[in-house]
């Protein structure tokens, strides 16, 4: 027996749309797909969310300063005359970040190997490339999941069938996060 499905594609579609896929369900919470695509799907993302509750608090936090530029009421930065030139002024802040250990850094580039990047736009401007958010999906996935499924050990997607596709007959289902 294989130990995946080709689901009818050559791998480079196949990799192509098995990353899609999870990208989607991490982000949504929850996709309809055909049965054959979900449990191929949930092995890929139950092992993403694995690797986020096992590293989740491993990571020390670090005072850093940091210069950041001094701006006005408007927003804008503030700028002075020196030797001629307009230059931007900039102030010293203390700020806490953290600093991943080893094993969590590692984990971060394994997630990122899956993940496409995912931009975030605001319903008001559906259509528009104004405003929108580029989302950190392996941050919400130590930030926001791991820390849902710490007291769990394992199982964190559900499949429900939902019925056949009206084109095909393919079965199809619901893929969430538990």
């Amino acid at each position: 027996m294989a130990k995946y499905r080709k689901l009818g594609r050559t791998s480079d579609q196949r990799k192509a749309l098995i990353r899609n896929q999870v990208t989607a369900l991490l982000n949504n919470g929850k996709i309809v797909t055909t049965e054959a695509k979900a449990k191929e799907i949930r092995k890929v993302a139950e092992g993403l969310i694995a690797m986020a509750v096992k590293e989740k608090d491993n990571y020390d936090e670090v005072t850093v300063t940091a210069k950041v530029a001094r701006k006005d009421k408007d927003g804008k930065r503030v700028k002075e005359v020196v030797d001629g030139k307009k230059v931007t002024v900039y102030d010293e802040v203390e700020k806490k970040i953290k600093k991943d250990q080893p094993s969590r850094l590692h984990a971060r580039r394994q997630m990122m190997k899956v993940l496409y990047p995912v931009k975030e736009v605001p319903a008001k401007n559906a259509g528009k490339k104004a405003n929108t958010k580029n989302v950190d999906m392996v941050a919400k996935l130590f930030d926001e999941i791991a820390p849902k499924y710490a007291d769990r050990n394992g199982g964190y997607t559900r499949i429900i069938k939902i019925g056949q596709r009206k084109g095909d007959a393919a079965m199809e289902v619901l893929l969430e996060l538990v």
